[in-house]
């Protein structure tokens, strides 16, 4: 009999996943929206249908007038407020709320870089750091969609490097206004924007952040970028030029414009993964829909197995990348309950919490998007490279998500610096955990490695993989010592170990608690999906782990690690290509994702 599970309040320390088993009701999970939450995503997903798909094709002819005409259409339905508080005209709603709506929104590509560029990264900056005068001001417009914003942050000479900004302010003369040089790239939404959230250095030292609007002396734009993709988006340089910007208009504290751009990038890469998430779905209903339209050999190509073998992986992945998005944003929210609405430092200290999480969904996610693309060009066959197909649209669109919000590598390198560092500070016992596991490679079995019930395997598979993460991590700390921030490739295979764990368990528990809540019976497809993912995801550790611990030690040391490696990795074979055409007939039959 189902049994009812509960929707997690307590808070749980960011990176914790490393060290800490979950159970269920301390996971949040897609099946835990509440009926708000649930008719939010309802009002996305029209909006998306009947006012956002019908006007793609002018949208993507680069018509600023379209996509304003969007947003504040999107605005009128409260999708652009959801984050914004209510005494400044927004709905003051969740991140769940928030992640929903963002992932219903990105059926495209530019057009969720557009809405996202302006409720995210254009728009948080001012609800966590403005004056009240400054929310009075900007946030009822930027709700209602009266006025866009953006964001500048990049410049041609520091890309990931921000604080390495040439961008300079200095105050006027009479004390009244900022005077700012210098030229910002790659902005979001620059076209058609009203104001551009900017950072400069005063007096060419001190990291700060301003608000820019369009019509200020000095403020123009370059010409438009010539992208690969998100050809429906507008990307130019701001260019400042002895830019005049009122006083009032400094954002925040003078030196302190690094708190802002990289708490907000937090926020931003969680979303951006959530983007990933509703663009992959839409990449897995054009495949079914072309596969089960396009004839070979007298039947649909839908019913050959190795395009049954993409459809199925596809639907897995957006399984395993909805578990990842959704734990996370309900960490969030559990940690900011209590919060005052205007209390922005403690709000972002406890975003800032699940930093390292934050950083592995958006490189997961964004990968995941990257190969869920790529299948969907190469089932189209031919159809797939030409533009009358959508396909390659989707295949370049998603290139730069890997990019955005901080470059993949950048953000492999913190999830490792940023669980030391915790470490190093007592608020992980991470490296007494992983003395402790040196004990267990001469120990037997323990009674947790006997468990039994529902995706007990995959359980205990997952608590295999926290070893080996666990063990590659203190090896590594112990084998460099400081000088482990240099050997960036050891750095990067311990984050593809962890990201593979966390999205890992994140399947396991959310498919465990539907199970719990449903029945198991009415989990079969979620069950199908997890154990295959389960089976790839230890593959992978396993090859990432190999390559690390190769790195960090040799001889009898080594061959004893990875000795202890296969134990810690061990699992039984499962017949995966039965298990993927299972989920990829539902898939076939719902005409799309079929595990939500």
């Amino acid at each position: 009999m189902a049994t009812e599970t509960k929707i997690p309040t307590a808070a749980i320390r960011g990176g914790s996943f490393l060290i800490e088993d979950r159970i269920p009701e301390e996971v949040f999970t897609p099946e835990d929206f509440s009926d708000e939450q649930r008719m939010i995503g309802e009002t996305a997903n029209e909006y998306a249908e009947k006012e956002l798909l019908p006007r793609l094709p002018e949208l993507l002819k680069l018509k600023y007038e379209v996509t304003r005409e969007l947003l504040k259409k999107a605005g009128d339905l409260g999708l652009l407020g959801i984050e914004i508080p209510e005494q400044y005209g927004g709905m003051g709603l969740d991140k769940v709320s928030a992640t929903l709506t963002a992932e219903r929104t990105s059926r495209d590509g530019s057009f969720a870089v557009s809405f996202m560029g302006h409720t995210g990264i254009g728009t948080l900056p001012i609800v966590y750091f403005g004056t009240k005068e400054q929310k009075r001001k900007y946030l009822p417009k930027f709700a209602s969609g009266e006025w866009i914003s953006s964001y500048s942050l990049s410049e041609a000479s520091s890309a990931s490097d921000a604080m390495n900004a040439k961008a300079k302010a200095v105050l006027s003369p009479d004390g009244k206004s900022w005077i700012l040089n210098g030229e910002k790239m790659w902005l979001s939404n620059a076209g058609f924007a009203d104001v551009y959230i900017t950072f400069a250095k005063v007096d060419g030292q001190h990291f700060s952040a301003f608000i820019i609007e369009k019509d200020m002396p000095g403020v123009s734009l370059g010409a438009e970028e010539r992208k690969t993709g998100l050809k429906g988006s507008s990307t130019r340089p701001l260019i400042l030029t002895d830019a005049v910007i009122p006083k009032e208009n400094l954002l925040g504290e003078i030196g302190k414009g690094h708190k802002i751009a990289f708490n907000i990038l937090n926020v931003g890469r969680f979303k951006l993964g959530a983007g990933c998430t509703g663009g992959a779905k839409g990449a897995l209903k054009a495949s079914v829909e072309y596969a089960k339209s396009r004839l070979a050999f007298g039947k649909p190509i839908s019913d050959f197995g190795l395009i049954q073998h993409k459809i199925g992986e596809m639907a897995i992945l957006i399984f395993a990348s909805e578990s990842v998005v959704y734990r996370t944003a309900g960490m969030i929210d559990a940690n900011l309950a209590g919060v005052e609405v205007d209390d922005a430092a403690e709000a972002l200290k406890r975003i800032e919490e699940y930093d390292v999480e934050c950083s592995m969904v958006k490189v997961w996610c964004s990968e995941m998007l990257d190969w869920v693309v790529d299948e969907t060009v190469q089932l189209f066959g031919g159809a797939g490279y030409v533009e009358d197909y959508p396909a390659e649209r989707y295949w370049r669109d998603a290139r730069v998500n890997r990019i955005f919000e901080g470059t993949n590598e950048i953000n492999r390198l913190l999830v490792p610096g940023r669980l030391i560092r915790r470490a190093m500070k007592g608020e992980l016992p991470v490296f007494q955990k992983a003395k402790a596991l040196m004990e267990e490679l001469t120990a037997g079995p323990s009674a947790s490695d006997l468990e039994e019930g529902f995706l007990a395997a995959e359980a205990r598979m997952v608590k295999g993989a926290k070893k080996v993460a666990l063990a590659c991590l203190g090896l590594a700390v112990q084998k460099f010592g400081q000088g482990l921030e240099e050997q960036q490739e050891v750095l990067g295979l311990f984050a593809d170990v962890a990201m593979e764990l966390y999205a890992m368990e994140s399947a396991v528990i959310r498919t465990q608690k539907r199970a719990l809540a449903q029945g198991e019976d009415r989990c079969r497809q979620q069950e199908a999906a997890v154990r295959c993912f389960a089976q790839d995801a230890m593959d992978k550790i396993d090859v990432s782990a190999r390559r690390l611990l190769a790195a960090v030690e040799e001889g009898d040391m080594l061959r004893t690690f990875l000795a202890a490696l296969k134990r810690f990795a061990k699992r039984d074979a499962v017949n995966t290509v039965m298990l993927r055409r299972e989920v990829a007939k539902a898939a076939i039959e719902a005409g799309g994702y079929p595990l939500g």
